[in-house]
């Protein structure tokens, strides 16, 4: 008799593939390519970025930012070299941010071969090409691409630190990468805090022979480098962003209220699955349990990787409880490959570990639950790319029916992607009107009275013009829209409306 047994199909030879994973880094590539050439119109947080770089020059971007904004000195002169070069557009100013983007994809996958094995390549590799934050900001005017691929970098070029012996050009190898980086990416410090750590814990593990004290004086001189350039650095620029009271107080929720609040902490890093991770409620869950899994898999098998790994989200958590580095949403996105790593060896030690049949298959399901949302929604872009504030044809429509003698009126929320496009479309000051703009303390709350009251007296200056243009853009609280419409309805007539994802326009007779 023959017995049927369950058959369950092997999938190690799709790890052992040698192209899947070059596949994986094209289909990342594509979505990140898509997201660029959608060429959105720059929203709030980028226009006023861009209007610095554009408007400042090389030496200006050397001191404090206009707007409250802060961005690493290497990163602000690239993108200026790049408008001067190649012109001032969407394009130019998110090449280096999709440049890096694009090159994370292959630094990630350079770093996997030397700290994960193969099957927990493909699902690392799987959930960096998809994931929704890393694809977007892959192409956004800002620099946390770039601080993900500087992340990378600086872990694929230093990780020798940690095993090989050093000579004089190694250490100046070493020395100059740590150094350079801290001017082009605010987090490398934490990056460069976590590998110098890790090495000098891991040569104090081994035997106190002449040998490793040696390599640990070698070590201190290659960090006395690092330290150097921040200090430097710091009185440069860094001690501008740390003394900037507006742009500390929006990072309220990004640091704890006490030094013993663990609870803020492991709240903070519950909501790190959902933002910047991108993972949504019931499969952050998921990928937590993924994650501690592959904790306990690299504290059994390679303890110097789990340190390696782990003291990144140590050190940042460190500087939050020091108030000097918010742990919340995009400013962690550099800390994303780490978790990753972590994640992909968790799916990895179940599928190698367990080795019951019906458990192997539940594994392998949660895999594939794991990794088919970052998929499906990276899948997404393809047809509607992310759009925060698409004001471009909403000037467009604008100029195409405005009439002489028409007045344009800008809400205050919007003023920086206007101010950044008003001249590609021929705007010039006094051709409109900018709206109350001392509403920045009241920015992330509910319409308050106060807000309501200064609004009714902005609007009332326009009344007795026929024809008021009125344009929105970056509206992203609920009740002021609502009360904005109400007001507008009492005291006039519209006439027109045209409306895009996060922008839009009124004509209004206000006679």
């Amino acid at each position: 008799m023959i017995s049927k047994k369950l058959y369950l199909p092997d999938f190690k030879f799709l790890f052992d593939t040698p192209i899947l994973p070059y596949l994986i880094i094209a289909f990342g590539v594509a979505m990140r390519l898509i997201q660029y050439l959608a060429n959105r119109s720059l929203w709030a947080d980028e226009a006023v970025l861009a209007l610095n770089i554009v408007n400042g020059s090389y030496l200006e971007l050397l001191q404090p930012l206009d707007y409250d904004q802060g961005a690493p000195i290497g990163f602000l002169i690239v993108e200026k070299l790049a408008v001067q070069i190649l012109g001032n557009n969407e394009y130019v100013l998110r090449f280096f941010p999709f440049i890096c983007g694009v090159g994370s994809l292959f630094l990630f996958y350079e770093l996997s071969k030397r700290l994960i094995p193969k099957s927990a390549i493909i699902i690392g590799l799987t959930l960096f090409a998809s994931l929704p934050f890393l694809v977007y900001y892959s192409a956004e005017v800002k620099q946390y691409s770039s601080d993900v691929a500087i992340a990378l970098l600086l872990y694929l070029l230093l990780l020798p630190l940690v095993q090989q012996k050093l000579n004089r050009g190694r250490i100046i190898k070493y020395s100059l990468v740590g150094a350079t980086a801290i001017w082009f990416s605010h987090p490398s410090i934490f990056i460069l805090a976590s590998l110098g750590g890790s090495a000098l814990l891991i040569d104090l593990w081994q035997k106190n022979s002449q040998k490793e004290l040696d390599k640990i004086k070698q070590l201190l001189l290659i960090y006395s480098a690092w330290f150097l350039s921040f200090v430097i650095f710091y009185f440069v620029s860094l001690r501008n962003l740390t003394g900037n009271e507006t742009l500390t107080t929006s990072w309220g929720s990004g640091f704890p209220s006490s030094p013993f609040d663990i609870i803020w902490m492991l709240d903070a890093f519950g909501k790190f699955f959902y933002k910047p991770l991108g993972f949504s409620k019931g499969i952050d869950g998921l990928a937590i349990v993924f994650f501690l899994l592959g904790c306990i898999s690299f504290w059994l098998r390679r303890k110097e990787i789990l340190l390696l790994l782990l003291s990144p989200l140590f050190m940042t958590f460190l500087a939050s409880f020091l108030h000097q580095y918010p742990f919340r949403s995009r400013l962690v996105l550099f800390l994303t490959p780490y978790v990753i790593f972590l994640i992909a060896e968790g799916g990895s030690y179940i599928l190698k570990k367990l080795k019951s049949r019906p458990i192997k298959i539940i594994s392998i399901f949660l895999i594939i639950l794991l990794l088919r949302q970052p998929l499906a929604k990276a899948i997404d872009l393809i047809e509607e790319p992310l759009n925060y504030s698409d004001i471009k044809p909403v000037l467009s429509y604008i100029k195409k029916h405005q009439q002489p003698g028409d007045i344009l009126y800008v809400y205050q929320r919007g003023i920086y992607q206007f101010q950044y496009y008003a001249e590609k479309y021929g705007y010039q000051e006094g051709d409109y009107i900018i709206g109350v703009d001392d509403l920045d303390k009241y920015d992330g709350q509910e319409l308050s009275i106060t807000e309501m009251t200064r609004y009714e007296k902005d609007l009332d200056k326009l009344r007795g013009n026929k024809r008021v243009w009125l344009l929105f853009s970056h509206t992203h609280i609920p009740a002021e829209r609502r009360f904005l419409n109400y007001y507008l309805n009492e005291i006039g007539l519209r006439i027109d409306t045209f409306e895009k994802p996060g922008s839009y326009v009124y004509l209004y007779d206000l006679s």
